[in-house]
């Protein structure tokens, strides 16, 4: 027999060549984040040169942004497959051909097509092994190296911002195209550096085992075809249905399902969908509100890149303290209150008047921003454990698709509707402060029965005797009810309201 070591995989070192990968997903995780809001600035250029208006020219970025998250479970599957190195690599692949090909597009349905589909699908390869791996090299300090990664989206945003205006000004928006090509095959130098951890757990059978199942499996089919009805009766429909059950276990092999009936899981995925109503539209409209309260654009700008600054400071920040004693134990309670702080920043934006004012929202926007950014992938890790976390983050981000693409839309028609921005930023806090207590009181409720499930397991593991007299009990009293008869139907009634309140004690 087989010693109990084979095919057991690695435990996470927490260090070593684990910063390098993290190196890496910093650089895969800034880009899938940062690329598609560092477009913009070539929107206005676009549409002017194919004369098309403003909202067919931003359906570039929404595509791209749904692409991302809707490929989830496309992305789940190819990790689990194929291992988080060459899906990442493929991804900055097709990134840059995207983008090239986007160089040479001579309408706006082809960009679609080339920077919205191919780009955002290939961001999608980057984005999910990018978590998945990080979970596989850190335990002790995941959250660390979580925050850390995740601080790559505010530090390329800071860097495109400037990069593309100045790709701009000197090549167009063509040539900035073709460089932002060449910029995203980095991804594929990413991806390089994650290197596997080990192989998967294997079961070890010997030869003797498979050839008794085979036996076993012959026998079973002998003695169907033996007791089944007359030979001429077809036997297609119980082949087409075990061709079913095969492809449906082939699929629930790369993404478990499963996860639906997971308690913790559910209440993640229903707290984050709603969330995402209100997570991205304060930043997609923070600029235009400065500029409507009569600031100048340069003015404007500055604030995002204050909210970019801060929330750099934060992932990582916020890392540490998840990491810590007195946290890690509890982290979704901090993530809810990460989620309701956010919303009660935009609950009271409307309140800043002036350019100081605005100085100090973008300032808690940014701290809220990056504290929810830096804890989205570790309390999910959490809950399903890192076993389960590949599946895991493909559901939730198909699910999350639909909201990501509604709630800036939906906060434009707010607007666009009663001609003012507060509308909107009051919408996004009332929808996060509703998730993050939602969060709260199901994450509550989900602690106090892990707990009761805990000590119900314990104390049946320390008083093995009493479960055998009570089922030995059981059985007893089932026997004696079936052998007496009618007669005896007042006495069963009894003993049955005395075993209903010993059970219930």
């Amino acid at each position: 027999p087989a010693s109990a070591e084979v095919g057991r995989a690695p435990g996470p070192p927490d260090g070593g060549w684990g910063w390098a990968v993290v190196f890496g997903a910093f650089v895969s995780i800034g880009f899938a984040y940062a690329f598609p809001k560092g477009l913009a600035i070539f929107y206005k250029e676009i549409r002017y040169f194919f004369g098309t208006s403003y909202s067919e020219v931003a359906w570039i970025s929404s595509i791209m942004l749904a692409t991302t998250y809707g490929a989830g479970p496309i992305s789940s599957i190819l990790v689990n497959r194929y291992g988080s190195r060459p899906v990442v690599m493929f991804g900055g692949l097709l990134c840059g051909v995207g983008m090239i090909s986007a160089a040479f597009c001579t309408s706006i349905l082809q960009l679609y097509i080339c920077v919205g589909f191919i780009t955002g699908f290939g961001l999608a390869l980057n984005l999910q092994p990018s978590v998945i791996i990080i979970g596989k090299y850190f335990l002790k300090r995941r959250p660390i190296a979580n925050g850390l990664a995740m601080a790559g989206s505010p530090v390329m945003l800071c860097t495109l911002a400037p990069l593309n205006q100045f790709l701009f000004d000197n090549f167009g928006w063509r040539g900035s195209f073709l460089i932002l090509g060449a910029i995203l095959l980095n991804c594929c130098v990413a991806g390089a550096l994650f290197r596997p951890i080990g192989a998967g757990t294997a079961t070890v059978k010997t030869q003797g085992t498979e050839e008794g199942k085979d036996a076993l499996k012959a026998k079973i089919i002998e003695d169907g075809m033996e007791k089944s009805s007359p030979p001429d009766i077809p036997t297609e429909n119980k082949t087409e249905e075990e061709g079913e059950k095969d492809c449906f276990e082939k699929i629930n092999q790369y993404l478990d399902f499963s996860l639906f009936k997971h308690r913790g899981f559910l209440t993640y995925l229903i707290g984050n969908v709603l969330m995402f109503l209100g997570f991205f539209a304060p930043i997609v409209f923070l600029a235009p509100y400065a500029k409507h309260t009569g600031i100048d654009e340069y003015s404007a700008a500055f604030l995002l890149s204050i909210l970019a600054i801060v929330d750099m400071v934060a992932r990582p920040a916020t890392g540490i303290i998840a990491n810590s004693r007195w946290v890690r134990p509890r982290i979704q309670y901090f993530f809810s209150f990460a989620i309701a702080f956010n919303g009660a920043c935009h609950l009271l934006c409307p309140l800043a008047s002036s350019y100081t004012g605005l100085i100090v929202y973008s300032s808690f926007f940014g701290l809220a921003f990056g504290m929810v950014c830096a804890m989205l992938f570790e309390t999910l890790m959490d809950l399903v454990g890192a076993a389960r976390f590949t599946s895991a983050v493909g559901l939730v981000t198909i699910a999350e698709c639909c909201t990501i693409l509604l709630g800036p839309p939906i906060g434009g028609i707010l607007i666009d509707t009663f001609g003012d921005y507060k509308y909107m930023f009051i919408k996004c806090g009332a929808v996060m402060v509703l998730a993050g207590t939602f969060l709260f009181i199901m994450n509550y409720y989900n602690y106090r029965m892990l707990a009761k499930e805990e000590k119900e397991r314990k104390s049946k593991e320390e008083d093995p005797k009493s479960v055998r007299t009570e089922n030995e009990g059981r059985n007893n009293w089932n026997k004696d009810s079936a052998q007496d008869g009618p007669e005896l139907e007042p006495l069963r009634e009894e003993g049955e309201g005395v075993k209903k309140k010993i059970n219930g004690t």
